[in-house]
């Protein structure tokens, strides 16, 4: 402490202890004492100089002083201590003694410990053999008793298998019995075994035994599928799968018996279900509902091999043949369950062919899925089912066979498509593959069929004599409504359906059904008739096409909306020529249509003759050309649309005439005799609001 304060007080006021206190020298720098002055406030020694004043020198002759005291108690002390010292040294050497005794018996301990742990090796390495011995000993016991336990048939499984009555605990032991038999097959070296030679003919004993009831067994519950009053379903699904391993133990252990329980099994269901659908068919036959006769629906010529409508009063007065109307609803009852006849009989029901044909399909799709689920799952098999609907299928072509080649009904034709699509469409979401070949083979005949009878009706419209089926009436004629419908079915089928072929078809049949419009539209002689006559019938279309939900982006009513307007123009030419011919002819021989010139000029008595002529009969002539519009349309919006298009164009051709009449020289003497347009446009809107 005293060093370090020392050594502080040097660094403080420097080492030259013996210069004058009142010396002063100019080269002494007090630079940074004030720092240092403040550097020294912790410490005691430098804080005691600067408070007391003591000089530098008298100061360090006092701290050697306090040293050489300090040194000579610390001598007098420790002398004072020399016993104890000599007593502590005596202590440690006696511990000494102490520790090398303990040494010894540690070294000895050891020695011992050593030998110990050599022991415990040996004993250890004993140990392991007799365990491994012990293991190999239970593994072979675990193996011999394995084995004698799969070889050997116990008492209670034999009496069970041989006499006991076919239930749970039967199927068990013939589960156990099939394991015993699959572990003498398997290795080779078990085969060879002296234990085995004993026991396995009396293994097979047991499995000829248990083969020959279990067949039994199985023959006599197939039985029960030929009584007509059982609900084949419920059986299959609550009888016989519960006896599933029965088929599955003859299928491992006796293939030859297995095969003849398919054949049976196979027979029996062909014959029943044969048997099934043959009734279930001739009793929807008798439910039919004849939409409409051959002689009614179409003629069919065998010389000239195309159809024709019959020409009678009764077609007239009736429905449409080919109308959809609520025969529609059948494709939102697809999933309905099949018709049952009795019930539809005793109620005197009657049914159009599609919803026969749709009950019918109904019951093969569901007979068919549950059939095929219950195969598979019995007999693991599915190729079995097709043996077992084989003469079903037959069933149901021998029966379109007959149907469809006497089917002229389009609609029918095309419904029946349409079903067969959604039913294959519900087989493949159910994931049951069964039917895609039997539903294919059906939509192959049906669908040769409806293009037959369409192409006839294509034929039929190509080929029509006009002259048998002309009337000398302006209204709808009664053929081309029944077309009309007809395209308006299809098309609405269509949107079910989706079709391109039929797109194409629909296509054809609307050309050939506006030719044959066109072709008895000629047989009136006069142009105006011809053009009122096409307006009526291409109205009445577009209202049906409209009717069975067609928007106006459909192809077939657009193209039957241009040929309307393109025959509105022409008639309503043609009508104002009629009642204001003089007009007409003036304005397209003499007035150019931008009204800023004239093509030439007549005298002008020429033009006062014609505007003295509007001027007296103009309003008589709207009044007649009224009536006639309203009574030769058929359509009173039809009518309608008419008129406003006629009293706008007369409008426009009086308004060039007007005009021209400005420009031509010598014209203004003429005003006095024009109508003014505001009394024209007012006429027009009288009129308008009686329609």
């Amino acid at each position: 402490m005293h060093a370090v304060t020392r050594r502080r007080f040097e660094e403080l006021f420097g080492s030259n202890s013996d210069s004058d206190d009142d010396a002063a020298s100019d080269d002494i720098s007090l630079d940074g004492l004030d720092e240092e002055l403040n550097g020294g406030e912790n410490d005691y020694e430098v804080a005691y100089i600067l408070a007391t004043g003591i000089k530098q020198k008298d100061y360090i002759r006092g701290l050697d002083y306090s040293m050489r005291l300090n040194e000579q108690n610390y001598i007098k002390d420790y002398i004072g201590e020399n016993d104890n010292f000599l007593l502590l040294h005596a202590k440690i050497e006696d511990c000494d003694l102490v520790f090398t005794e303990i040494a010894s018996i540690l070294s000895e301990f050891e020695a011992e410990i050593g030998l110990l742990s050599s022991e415990i090796r040996n004993l250890r390495e004993g140990s392991t053999a007799i365990g491994m011995k012990l293991r190999n000993r239970k593994v072979l016991e675990a193996k011999l008793a394995k084995f004698i336990e799969e070889i050997v048939a116990s008492p209670r499984m034999v009496d069970t298998i041989i006499d006991g009555e076919v239930n749970e605990e039967y199927l068990k032991n013939l589960e156990v019995l099939s394991k015993k038999l699959k572990f003498v097959e398997v290795d080779l070296m078990i085969n060879a075994s002296m234990a085995l030679k004993d026991v396995k003919p009396e293994l097979e004993r047991l499995k000829q035994k248990a083969v020959a009831k279990a067949s039994q067994f199985i023959i006599e519950m197939f039985k029960g599928l030929t009584n007509s009053n059982s609900n084949i379903q419920i059986m299959q699904e609550n009888v016989l799968l519960k006896y599933k391993y029965v088929i599955t133990f003859l299928k491992e252990h006796d293939r030859g018996i297995y095969n003849n329980i398919c054949k049976g099994y196979v027979d029996t269901r062909n014959k029943v279900l044969r048997m099934q659908f043959s009734v279930y068919i001739k009793a929807l036959e008798r439910l039919q509902l004849q939409i409409a006769k051959s002689s009614e629906l179409c003629n069919f010529d065998t010389t000239s091999n195309y159809f024709s409508l019959k020409k009678d009063e009764q077609l007239k007065s009736r429905s449409s043949i080919f109308s959809l109307g609520d025969r529609l609803e059948i494709l939102k009852e697809t999933d309905h369950p099949a018709l049952i006849p009795d019930i539809s009989e005793a109620n005197s029901l009657k049914y159009p062919y599609e919803v026969i044909f749709r009950s019918l399909q109904k019951l093969m799709m569901d007979t068919a899925s549950s059939e095929y689920l219950f195969v598979e799952a019995f007999f693991e098999d599915g190729s079995l089912f097709s043996e077992v609907f084989s003469d079903s299928f037959s069933v149901i072509n021998e029966h379109l066979d007959h149907i469809l080649p006497n089917c002229c009904d389009a609609i029918c034709l095309m419904l029946m498509i349409c079903i067969t699509r959604n039913y294959q469409v519900k087989i493949y979401s159910r994931q049951i593959p069964c039917l895609n070949s039997y539903l294919d083979k059906v939509f192959m005949r049906l669908w040769p069929r409806f293009k037959a009878v369409l192409d006839m009706h294509l034929h039929s419209l190509r080929n029509f004599d006009v002259k048998t089926i002309w009337e000398n009436d302006l209204h709808p004629h009664y053929i081309i409504r029944c077309y009309a419908e007809l395209i308006a079915s299809l098309g609405q089928l269509n949107c079910e359906y989706g079709d391109n072929q039929l797109d194409i078809n629909l296509e054809r049949l609307q050309l050939e059904l506006d030719g044959l419009l066109v072709r008895l539209a000629i047989k009136f002689r006069r142009l105006k008739l011809q053009n009122l006559f096409l307006l009526n019938n291409y109205d009445m279309i577009i209202g049906i096409l409209k009717e069975a939900g067609m928007g106006s982006d459909e192809k077939e009513l657009a193209y039957f909306g241009d040929k309307l307007e393109c025959n509105m123009i022409s008639f309503v030419e043609e009508l104002l020529r009629d009642h204001f011919g003089g007009l007409i002819n003036f304005v397209k021989s003499y007035v150019s249509e931008d009204l800023i010139s004239y093509k030439t000029q007549p005298a002008l008595s020429n033009v006062e003759i014609v505007i003295k002529d509007f001027a007296t009969k103009w309003k008589a002539s709207l009044e007649v050309m009224h009536k006639e519009v309203i009574t030769s349309c058929s359509n009173l919006l039809c009518g309608m649309e008419i008129l406003r298009a006629a009293m706008a164009q007369l409008l426009n051709y009086y308004n060039r005439l007007s005009e021209y009449v400005k420009l031509i020289p010598g014209g203004s003497a003429l005003n006095k005799n024009l109508v003014s347009i505001s009394s024209i446009s007012y006429e027009i809107r009288k009129y308008s609001r009686i329609l």
